[in-house]
């Protein structure tokens, strides 16, 4: 049996992957596909996929784009949430900060630099014209259980993180969600190593036609509102909205929006080049 190993952030995205594991589905086609939570996001996984720990990744589309463009050795094969991303803009309960404007110049708690998190943070700068130079200051948390301790402590001023995912601590009131900003391109991708896809072509087709199968049937699975909500401790109609806003993909990522990322990457700068798609996207 051939192992593959897999990356993602383990949230209700990705629950797909769980339960085509759970039954056995690459098993069945002799894979054994190992799957790794990265609690740290995007960067994470990138170092994952640069070392070789990691075959694939279910990764947020800036954050591979950005990293293949500095040199990640992986292409991208197909989009797998094409709906937005919904970030929500989180303070601690506590904060003096009432509005999005307030946050204008305060340290932005981050994961680590280059993931969603801190790329986030320039397009919500660029929504409200602040001063990019100016107005963006940062400080590393690592992942969510930093970011409670960061704004609780201080240490940073506010956190953006998927708005369903931080909900409940919300609801808790540790976090208190001033604003929302949506990502302006399809929000995950799936990402594989050069050398996988080289070496592992057959596999690699067999697992995206597993996974693709299961995510164009996901809302019509019986009670899978009731599934995600015990799973991540959410909700109902949390999740409900949450199904009603996601759409998840089964193709390959157009060169139009992938040069539409660049673009605003590059303005940003973010990154100091572009590149050409095929540079960037695996077609079969």
């Amino acid at each position: 049996m051939r192992k593959v190993n897999i990356g993602g952030v383990p949230e209700h995205f990705n629950l797909a992957w769980y339960l085509t594991l759970k039954n056995g589905k690459y098993k069945a086609q002799d894979i054994n596909l190992r799957w790794h939570d990265y609690y740290g996001g995007t960067g994470a996984m990138c170092k994952a996929l640069r070392s070789g720990e990691i075959d694939m990744a279910v990764i947020l589309t800036e954050g591979i784009i950005k990293d293949i463009i500095a040199g990640n050795p992986s292409k991208i094969v197909q989009t797998f949430v094409k709906s937005p991303l919904i970030w929500g803009i989180h303070v601690a309960t506590d904060s003096k900060f009432e509005t999005v404007e307030d946050i204008k110049g305060s340290r932005a708690a981050i994961s680590r630099y280059g993931s969603g998190s801190h790329l986030m943070a320039y397009i919500n700068a660029q929504n409200h014209d602040w001063d990019l130079e100016q107005d963006l200051k940062f400080e590393v948390i690592k992942n969510l259980n930093g970011a409670i301790k960061g704004l609780t402590d201080g240490e940073a001023d506010y956190f953006m993180w998927e708005k369903f995912t931080t909900k409940p601590i919300v609801d808790n009131g540790i976090f208190r969600r001033i604003g929302n900003c949506p990502s302006p391109w399809p929000c995950f991708v799936i990402a594989v190593r050069e050398e996988f896809i080289k070496n592992s072509r057959e596999d690699l087709e067999t697992i995206l036609e597993i996974i693709n199968q299961t995510t164009s049937e996901f809302k019509s699975i019986p009670s899978i509102d009731k599934t995600i909500a015990n799973r991540y401790e959410q909700e109902i109609e949390d999740v409900q909205e949450w199904l009603s806003l996601t759409e998840w993909s089964q193709g390959v990522i157009d060169e139009e929006t992938v040069n539409g990322v660049q673009d605003q990457l590059y303005d940003l700068n973010i990154i100091q080049k572009k590149i050409n798609y095929k540079d960037l996207v695996f077609k079969k």
